[in-house]
């Protein structure tokens, strides 16, 4: 939520809900809010808002202090572990009770720059820098809050305390600064549905200047926002109308706008009683604007005025009513807007995705009807009506990731709505969820990666990846992204490299080094075009993964892609050499059966085709044997075959010798493998990689080919 709840804070002002990752805390854009060195001047008069002042302690001797006996133990907890949040609670908890300004800003600093969305810690720093006397220094920390989260109306608020107990407001400059800042507020935060003690914050100063017109305007502002309170503000502009003389509250081109609509409807009034003449009309007609009867302003006129401009609000209102209780529903079913380490439940995701799905959808209705207008000619205030639309999404999507900043699927939606507007504004939303929010999230960097390669953004798109590789070192499907962006973009030598890098860096992880010793092979083959190189580099792989099939049905590729005339003893040798590993009985009764394939398609002798035919039903008898002997390995017990009679002795004597010819293995599995490579899905979403899965088995039906031996 943009307004965060006091209620997050304990006692003592601990924040209660945090969690996230960031850069350094001045890796910030800063917002050119200004920073003043006045000093001096009064505060406002909630007694909250005051500031104690301590003693001004130098740079030089603040750098010369010591730290506390038990810091440099916590802090180290903290450097290990920089997600561990309740850590980071019992340093900051520590370096307050101590009092100590080095520690609690050094720890401070290292807090903020990996939990941003901690508005009650913002607070505490700037409230730190104020007690110690460097009120420039508690102003741009505040600014630096307000970067990193400028939804966060009680920040705002914040920050206009810090800067209305420290300037010098008998000064117009002061004044001008003041207001300045609060129409940044109001432009960042003033649409979010919590906004309205922002906007009452500015009336009452308004006020308090004595510019009753301004105070009115603001008032008849924040008419035109969907807000909690909007019914309150009503309440207040329409005191202010009733209470004050309009002239003092009205902008002078309205009260006489007003004015002449007053004299209008009289003359009507009179003319529709014919209580008037045509040169009384006259007159009243050209009267030049601005000029007043030669009479004072009856209150009977005033009054009549007043309830022409509250006719006029009270249309305004109805409007901001009727959007209003659009949303009111989905605001209601948002039960924790702030940011908070615990998961969501279902129940608020959905929320979530519902209200932005319904705000978007206003939004293109809107747009819709404004095309519309302007096919005919019509533009203006209904333009600006469409860019207010666009506005509230882009308002309800940053609230949204305060609360669900963890959540890369609205970073995701967030992202797809903004491509078709801005490519800026969607590419700031990917660096600020990939290096704030969601460092580890390998997926969504990837997708960042690929939007900046799509756009033509190469060096950026590196960028990414190197710097996502050395946050989450070992992760495969990061290395095959950078060898795939080197590949497409004409660095044929740079993706080698990257693929040899991996298996140096494996030799001691087969899986691994299997794994990446298919990919330079088939990079070789089919990119290099040399079959040489890509058969020594299964070679070598097979000696460190002897047992590992998926290498042996490669290089089997590999040499059926050749030129058979030339090589076709290579098939052979590769099949005789996979035969003869340490493989599962499946694995050789199907390379077995690719050999007897080739034979079939290639072989140049019948002799040739029988001989390795036979050899084939002898693999599958002696297999076919030991898988029956482990299946029935109970049915030479004495003891079982007494207890059962003869007959089914008998018949169990029988069973156990083995047939003439050994049953058909089971037919290929539907949508299977044939391709050599296998899935290699379970790679890239685990740093613990598996095996590579059973092959199918597609030459089955060769076997009625041939008779029985």
């Amino acid at each position: 939520m943009a307004t965060e709840r006091s209620e997050a804070f304990s006692d003592n002002g601990e924040f209660a809900h945090s969690g996230c990752e960031a850069p350094e805390v001045t890796k910030f854009p800063q917002p050119d809010l200004g920073v003043s060195e006045d000093m001096g001047g009064t505060d406002m008069a909630d007694p909250s808002l005051a500031y104690s002042t301590g003693p001004v302690t130098g740079e030089e001797e603040m750098e010369e202090q010591e730290l506390p006996v038990d810091f440099d133990r916590q802090w180290k907890l903290v450097n290990e572990n920089p997600q561990d949040f309740n850590s980071w609670t019992d340093l900051l908890q520590y370096c307050e009770q101590e009092g100590h300004l080095r520690a609690s800003r050094q720890a401070l600093s290292a807090f903020l720059s990996r939990y941003p969305l901690c508005y009650g810690y913002w607070k505490k720093f700037a409230d730190l820098e104020r007690r110690a006397g460097h009120n420039n220094k508690a102003e741009e920390v505040c600014v630096q809050g307000l970067t990193a989260i400028p939804l966060s109306v009680d920040l705002w608020i914040h920050y206009i305390n810090l800067l209305l107990g420290t300037l010098n407001m008998n000064l117009p400059e002061s004044t001008q600064r003041i207001r300045s800042v609060f129409e940044d507020a109001l432009a960042a935060a003033g649409w979010d549905w919590h906004s309205d003690r922002l906007w009452d914050l500015y009336a009452e100063w308004e006020k308090e200047q004595g510019d009753l017109r301004a105070m009115t305007a603001v008032y008849e502002r924040v008419m035109r926002v969907p807000t909690q309170l909007y019914r309150t503000h009503y309440e207040k502009l329409k005191t202010c109308l009733t209470s004050d003389p309009l002239q003092d509250v009205l902008s002078p081109e309205e009260y006489e706008k007003v004015k002449a609509e007053y004299r209008e409807n009289q003359i009507q009034a009179k003319k529709e009683v014919s209580e008037v003449t045509a040169g009384e009309e006259e007159e009243e007609k050209d009267r030049p604007p601005g000029e007043d009867d030669p009479a004072n302003d009856s209150e009977e006129e005033m009054q009549k005025m007043r309830e022409l401009v509250l006719a006029s609000r009270e249309e305004m209102h109805q409007q901001n009513e009727a959007e209003v209780r659009k949303r009111w529903n989905y605001e209601d079913a948002i039960k924790r807007p702030y940011f908070h380490v615990k998961p969501l439940d279902r129940t608020q995701l959905k929320a979530w995705h519902t209200y932005l799905d319904w705000e978007m959808a206003e939004a293109e209705e809107a747009h819709a009807v404004i095309e519309g207008m302007s096919v005919e000619g019509q533009e203006g205030s209904e333009v600006k009506e469409g860019i207010a639309d666009h506005r509230r999404v882009k308002i309800l999507f940053e609230r949204c990731l305060i609360a669900c900043a963890l959540y890369e699927e609205f970073w995701d939606k967030y992202v797809h709505y903004l491509q078709p507007r801005s490519l800026e504004e969607a590419r700031s939303v990917y660096r600020r969820a990939c290096e704030i929010h969601l460092p580890y999230k390998h997926s969504f960097h990837l997708q960042w990666a690929m939007f900046e390669e799509q756009h033509g953004n190469i060096s950026e798109a590196h960028r990414i990846l190197e710097a996502l590789e050395k946050a989450m070192p070992g992760l495969a499907v990061v290395r095959l992204r950078r060898v795939g962006l080197e590949r497409r973009t004409g660095h044929l030598d740079k993706a080698e490299s990257l693929l040899k890098e991996s298996l140096e860096e494996n030799k001691d992880k087969p899986h691994l080094h299997a794994f990446y010793s298919i990919k330079l092979a088939r990079f070789l083959h089919k990119i290099s075009k040399n079959a040489s190189r890509a058969r020594a580099v299964l070679q070598e792989a097979i000696e460190i993964s002897p047992d590992n099939s998926k290498l042996y049905m490669n290089l089997l590729d590999l040499e059926l892609s050749g030129d058979l005339r030339v090589n076709g003893g290579g098939v052979q040798q590769c099949v005789s050499k996979a035969l003869a590993a340490p493989l599962s009985s499946d694995s050789k009764i199907l390379f077995s059966q690719r050999g007897l394939q080739f034979a079939e398609d290639f072989g140049t002798t019948v002799q040739s085709v029988l001989s390795i035919y036979e050899e084939h039903q002898k693999l599958l008898n002696d297999l076919g044997a030991k898988k029956r002997g482990a299946e029935n390995s109970d049915g030479d017990d004495p003891e079982k075959i007494s207890k059962m009679d003869d007959g089914t002795a008998l018949a169990a004597a029988q069973e156990a010798v083995p047939p003439s010819m050994p049953p058909v293995p089971p037919p290929p599995m539907v949508g299977g493998d044939t391709s050599g490579y296998g899935n290699y899905g379970n790679w890239y979403q685990q740093q613990q990689y598996g095996g590579y899965g059973a092959y199918s088995n597609p030459w089955n039906q060769y076997s009625q080919y041939y008779p029985s031996s």
